[in-house]
């Protein structure tokens, strides 16, 4: 009798989960678990104000996270296409800072804005031209990369790298080493300031940005192919997937959506500024990676982009409540790069085995 009580107790607990069902596990909640960890360490550290709040939880300074985060998002976003495929862009901060050189030049009379504001005729239409010319700027040189890239079979971190400093160096010619500052006065600026910078508009762009791209990753053929190039080109090649053409593509996409985070960088700042954009790149790629995309390619999502944003964003906004100067930022933020790529390597095999210690996962 005790024999077939212990077969049922037996049977009726159920086996700890094997390496291959939990390093699956692992790979699909990391980012996550990263976010709720960032935001429990957020709560506990964060100031109190006088009545006791806790500032960190305050909705403005949520939706202030939000919004100083849109920049970096927008340009992570296109950047996970780009990682997808085994690329990287390493110009996406001088496309943003020729972005909005472009779009500062179309609006400012004292330059090119005078002819530009007669050619497009109404207030409103001036102000959707030169935000058009902006991303336009940056799909023009996302186009070259992509080209650059596909057709001379050169590595996209030289390529992108060379435009990295030829683009810096276009922005800063455009406006002879000085920047564009919107100033006061002008009903044009003031206005594409106004609605372009709005908090609704900023968070909305992003938050649209994300479910186009989540759709196009997930619910396409182009999504398909960007997994399939980035998880083995050779064998996408004998497939018949257009390797060439999708990866200008890809680079295209990066471009365009870097030239749209350029456009709000300009209206946030109130100019158009060459230097601007410096390091943003890093930002960026830190985004992608610490929402778990490979950066061998074939494996990320949009979602997982969107919380390493979101961890980087809380992050920086955590520091600046407690005063943390710029250079420990840094330093802080080089550690969560290279403990993400830690764990995207061999971290989860080094975690596993702890789980296997603790009769967690069986072997």
């Amino acid at each position: 009798m005790n024999e077939q009580t212990e077969q049922v107790e037996t049977q009726k607990t159920p086996a700890p989960p094997s390496t291959s069902a939990a390093l699956m596990l692992l790979s699909r909640l990391q980012s996550g678990i990263g976010l709720i960890l960032i935001i429990i360490l957020a709560i506990v550290l964060s100031p109190r104000a006088r009545d006791g709040s806790i500032i960190f939880l305050e909705s403005g300074n949520l939706t202030d996270i939000l919004k100083q985060v849109s920049e970096t998002g927008i340009m992570a976003l296109g950047m996970t296409f780009v990682i997808l495929t085994a690329g990287i862009d390493l110009s996406v901060g001088s496309i943003l800072a020729l972005s909005a050189t472009v779009t500062a030049l179309c609006l400012d009379k004292s330059h090119y804005g005078a002819w530009f504001s007669s050619s497009c005729g109404s207030f409103g239409v001036h102000i959707a031209a030169a935000a058009a010319m902006g991303i336009l700027a940056g799909a023009a040189v996302g186009t070259l990369n992509g080209l650059v890239i596909s057709r001379l079979k050169i590595q996209p971190f030289i390529v992108t790298l060379a435009t990295m400093l030829g683009i810096r160096g276009l922005a800063r010619l455009l406006v002879s080493n000085t920047n564009i500052d919107f100033g006061f006065g002008n009903d044009v600026t003031a206005v594409f300031c106004d609605v372009v910078s709005h908090k609704a508009f900023v968070i909305g762009s992003l938050l649209t940005v994300a479910i186009v791209l989540a759709v196009l990753l997930n619910r396409t053929v182009f999504g398909r192919y960007v997994r399939a190039i980035g998880d083995n080109e050779r064998a996408a090649l004998y497939t018949g997937i257009p390797i060439g053409r999708m990866k200008v593509w890809v680079y295209v996409l990066a471009g365009l959506l870097t030239g749209l985070a350029g456009v709000i960088h300009a209206a946030q700042s109130h100019q158009g500024n060459a230097n601007d954009g410096v390091s943003y790149e890093l930002d960026a790629i830190a985004a992608v990676v610490i929402g778990g995309t490979r950066l061998s390619g074939g494996s990320g999502t949009i979602v997982g982009t969107m919380i390493g944003t979101l961890i980087m964003g809380i992050l920086v906004n955590l520091l600046g409540l407690n005063g943390m100067d710029e250079n420990r930022k840094l330093i802080i933020k080089a550690v969560i790069i290279i403990l993400a790529v830690w764990v995207q390597s061999g971290g989860r095999t080094a975690l596993l085995k702890l789980l296997r210690m603790c009769g967690l996962v069986r072997a």
